[in-house]
């Protein structure tokens, strides 16, 4: 992807796994890849409006009197709608955030038209090797710094970012591609794992 791209990485942590059941986002993070390098960023929790079982305080640290003084989604998504723009998206395991936001752009009348790619799909072809493909397990494998509590939004955008430049770092100096535009790495994400070397090594060949 050129590095002059802007794009928004996201991430979730809602009060179950279906956004199509009714769960809702409880916290939202998100962070700007500008220019090769990380920028902005944006957090908030997200109250819904519900209580949160005792799995998902466990699970996520968010608290039924954290998100009791936090904003509704009426005021947070169309922040966020801003904070995007048209920047392309990325997630880990972009489909569970991909179903989350639109189901919440939804509520307040906003749209997505931008892609999302997916960071989880990325890594099980650049790192096939990896023990498994969770963001946790990335990040220890990639070496890419841990910059806060796993399970947080924030800091699982954040994370999240850092692994998908050290990905674009493995397309440059690994195949040689000095640009992966969007086309590729969409292509990438569904390119048979056994193929991907052998696929990329040809398009660095192109």
């Amino acid at each position: 992807m050129s590095v002059k791209q802007r794009i928004v990485v996201i991430d979730f942590e809602t009060t179950g796994l279906s956004a199509r059941g009714g769960d809702r986002a409880i916290e939202v993070g998100a962070v700007a890849i500008e220019d090769g390098r990380i920028g902005a960023t944006f957090q908030t929790l997200i109250n819904p409006g519900r209580q949160v079982d005792s799995f998902i305080e466990s699970y996520t640290g968010i608290s039924n009197s954290m998100l009791a003084e936090a904003p509704n989604g009426r005021e947070v998504f169309p922040e966020l709608h801003e904070f995007v723009g048209d920047a392309v998206l990325v997630a880990h395991n972009a489909s569970f955030d991909q179903n989350f936001l639109d189901a919440e752009y939804q509520r307040v009348d906003c749209t997505r038209q931008q892609p999302f790619l997916c960071s989880m799909r990325v890594a099980r072809r650049l790192y096939p090797d990896a023990p498994n493909h969770k963001l946790g397990t990335l990040v220890d494998y990639a070496n890419v710094p841990i910059t806060g509590t796993f399970h947080r939004a924030l800091a699982d955008a954040e994370m999240t970012a850092l692994l998908w430049l050290a990905m674009l770092a493995t397309l440059r100096d690994g195949f040689g591609l000095e640009d992966a535009p969007l086309e590729l790495l969409q292509k990438l994400q569904s390119v048979a794992i056994a193929r991907a070397d052998d696929w990329l090594a040809a398009k660095a060949a192109e």
